[in-house]
């Protein structure tokens, strides 16, 4: 895991697991306890955590494409598209990400 720290590409697979893992406890904590139990107040507080990094992901996602000459067709809109689908960072991590 240190080792993912020391590239671009390690630092985006990081912020694509934290995305994903915002979205699972957003999904699966926050939204029930807002609904079902008529409490805010974890929604209210990962809502923007999760927006902060997926806008993140996103940004990173351009940046490292740019840098590493990435073809926008090939890699970068594969990825970009992730971010937009309900845990597709997980996915896109496994299938491109991991062996870049």
């Amino acid at each position: 895991m240190i080792n993912l720290f020391k590239t671009k590409i390690g630092r985006l697979r990081i912020i694509g697991f934290l995305e994903g893992i915002s979205l699972l406890v957003l999904v699966f904590l926050a939204v029930p306890m807002k609904y079902y139990f008529h409490n805010p107040s974890l929604s209210s507080v990962l809502g923007p955590i999760h927006g902060a990094i997926f806008l993140l992901f996103l940004f990173h996602t351009l940046s490292v494409g740019i840098e590493q000459n990435w073809k926008f067709k090939a890699i970068t809109w594969k990825i970009i598209l992730a971010c937009f689908i309900p845990f597709g960072t997980f996915y896109i991590d496994n299938k491109i990400l991991s062996k870049l």
